[in-house]
């Protein structure tokens, strides 16, 4: 049985910070920094983006930096980097878009906390914001983490508090760092697509366009490249993976067919930073020092009267290989899907690469055959005979939990 999650309260005022640790993955919330969770560690190895000329390895401000709300042009934003959540469509010309970052209230205001345990041990953290004037939203994050996983789940709300009626999208954007993955690694960022396309859309270059390539079927990768740029993807399935030097990471997200999204129907989005000399004036001079990448998860535009919320979910995994990511699903990831191979001394045998978030077995389901056993993220490897069972039959494996 796994122990129930550590929650532990470190400082106070805006360098406060929650701490909820299961002993696989560690996550680390700043109320005082626009609710943003700012690190995440699977089995210690970081998967988010610190911003090091803003805070040190504990997470604390540099000598000299002084953080608060902030507001203004782009070139005055104080990227911490992390995961947060911003209200779409952006820009800055009229109140029916977001004109942030920077923003003192949702990006960098102060989010109040409650904190709590659950019979089956999982932690919940909920951070709320204030009330932001410009967008009318009070925004609401609950990160629960349950013990004996490789993963977290994030449940977005943004209310409208104000007394207009008012129309946005819930924006969920996580920076991770940049830098490729050493070795011969098929890195980057992973997109689970479906339908007929187009599959993308160009949103912004900063200079030039974010290229993206096809990996497999129903799967795009956009690779690590030089460039600053955002791309869009409309018919988005509701997973995204990044593939880099601290493992994996994944997020399932709830997607509405036929629902109206923002940026041009854009359900996930992929911005990319590398470091430039001069700033993008265009871009409200934004320059650019480090190797960003964001995965940006979106939910769709929705109406609100005064009252009235809409909500985003997120599930985060989380894992040690650096293998291309094929399919996210709600036990893990595929990194080779299973398929038969026919040729060998042994005969036939079923093979694939499974990464899950808990501990469980993996199951051939038409025979009922176990194939493996998982941890939490763990990459497992499978090549095994299945006996008595045709080889030109589906090959279908299934995650069963421990737990089940």
């Amino acid at each position: 049985m796994n122990a129930p999650v550590e929650i532990r309260h470190e400082g106070s005022g805006v360098h406060a910070l929650i701490v909820l640790d299961n002993g696989i993955v560690r996550v680390v919330a700043a109320p005082g920094m626009g609710g943003r969770v700012l690190s995440v560690r699977h089995r210690g190895h970081e998967h988010l983006y610190r911003n090091p000329r803003l805070l040190d390895e504990d997470l604390r401000p540099m000598e000299g930096v002084e953080l608060g709300p902030v507001d203004g042009p782009m070139s005055a934003w104080n990227n911490l980097g992390g995961d947060k959540t911003w209200p779409a469509p952006q820009g800055w010309d009229g109140p029916d878009a977001w004109a942030g970052p920077p923003d003192p209230v949702l990006d960098s205001g102060h989010y109040t906390t409650e904190t709590s345990s659950t019979p089956d041990g999982s932690a919940v953290l909920t951070l709320t914001s204030g009330d932001d004037p410009r967008s009318g939203l009070r925004l609401r994050r609950r990160i629960t983490l349950a013990p004996g996983t490789a993963g977290y789940r994030l449940d977005l709300e943004a209310v409208n508090v104000s007394d207009a009626p008012r129309r946005w999208a819930l924006w969920n954007v996580t920076q991770i760092d940049g830098t490729p993955a050493a070795g011969d690694v098929v890195d980057g960022v992973f997109v689970g697509v479906r339908g007929e396309g187009p599959h993308t859309t160009a949103l912004i270059a900063g200079n030039g366009h974010p290229r993206v390539v096809e990996h497999a079927p129903g799967a795009l990768r956009v690779p690590p490249q030089d460039v600053v740029g955002k791309v869009g993807f409309p018919t988005a399935s509701g997973w995204l993976a990044h593939v880099g030097a601290a493992g994996t990471l994944t997020q399932r997200f709830d997607v509405s067919e036929g629902a109206d999204y923002p940026d041009s129907g854009s359900r996930a989005e992929v911005w990319l930073e590398a470091p430039l000399e001069q700033p993008l004036e265009h871009l409200g001079g934004l320059r650019p020092v480090d190797r960003v990448t964001e995965v940006e998860a979106l939910g769709p535009l929705t109406p609100l009267v005064p009252g009235r919320g809409t909500s985003l979910g997120v599930t985060f995994g989380f894992g040690s290989g650096t293998d291309p990511v094929t399919e996210v699903t709600p036990d893990g990831f595929w990194s080779a899907p299973p398929r038969w191979e026919t040729h060998g001394p042994q005969g036939p045998r079923l093979v694939g690469a499974f990464t899950s978030t808990g501990s469980g077995i993996l199951v051939h389901r038409a025979s009922g055959h176990t194939v493996a056993r998982t941890r939490p993220g763990a990459p497992t490897r499978f090549a095994v005979p299945v006996p008595e069972t045709d080889a030109h039959g589906p090959p279908d494996v299934v995650f069963v939990s421990a737990s089940a």
